[in-house]
């Protein structure tokens, strides 16, 4: 067998990696088949940029309207109601109401598939960042609310101009890993005729007829995109800490 190895194991390699180069070189290279994946990319970028800031808009206001709740009974009814929502939008998986969104609300031909898929990313979000946000907020201490108050601030006020920036501040790390789960999770936006990155992929590999190369170039883009943020939000919340000792 070494013998064998010795004789012919130095060409089989040469040939195994030479084949593995030419599927990667025809799934990324030939036909500037990589701009279809850039294309992609840039879906899933814009997808999950609109999703983020509807998910914390949402999120925000669900957040405000449990903690104000919680704080005055006269609400309790919205509480309720947040609650429901959350509940919902949590216990239910996003594809399901991807789909659902997109054949319930957008049922116009001229609809737009990424403006759909932002809303259902967006909405989908918003349930748990409104949690993120109700904790953080119920994580300082309620002399925060009662200095606000004490300074002739509004609740709104108060709430605006001194909870929620210190909320903020708190819940950082925990907004971002949220951005990072919605960037995977827009994964699943081609089921409604969305080329992002993964559908790009697809696309890819029913015109090399080798599926697998595809898949992985874009598993590598997600995977650097992934690793990009967790350093830069690791930069910030340093950046933070330091500015809290200074």
């Amino acid at each position: 067998m070494d013998e064998i190895f010795a004789k012919y194991g130095s060409e089989e390699e040469r040939s195994w990696i030479s084949n593995i180069g030419g599927r990667f070189y025809d799934s990324l290279i030939k036909g500037g088949r990589y701009k279809t994946y850039l294309s992609g990319l840039l879906v899933t970028i814009e997808i999950s940029f609109f999703a983020i800031l509807l998910g914390i808009l949402l999120g925000v206001l669900i957040a405000i309207g449990k903690v104000t709740a919680n704080a005055n009974s006269k609400f309790g009814w919205l509480g309720k109601l947040c609650g429901i929502y959350t509940t919902i939008i949590r216990g239910t998986p996003v594809i399901v109401q991807l789909l659902i969104i997109y054949n319930l609300i957008f049922t116009s031909k001229d609809a737009n598939p990424i403006l759909t898929g932002a809303v259902c990313f967006g909405i989908n979000s918003s349930a748990y960042v409104a949690e993120i946000v109700r904790a953080g907020i119920e994580s300082l201490d309620n002399g925060q609310t009662e200095a606000g108050r004490s300074l002739g601030f509004t609740y709104g006020q108060t709430m605006i101009y001194i909870i929620l920036p210190q909320a903020v501040r708190n819940i950082l790390p925990a907004l971002g890993n949220e951005f990072i789960s919605l960037i995977k999770e827009t994964s699943v936006a081609g089921y409604i005729a969305v080329t992002d990155l993964t559908k790009a992929a697809q696309l890819v590999g029913n015109r090399t007829y080798d599926v697998l190369p595809p898949l992985i170039i874009a598993a590598a883009i997600y995977l650097v995109m992934v690793v990009g943020l967790t350093k830069g939000l690791s930069l910030i919340e340093r950046r933070m800490g330091q500015g809290d000792r200074g």
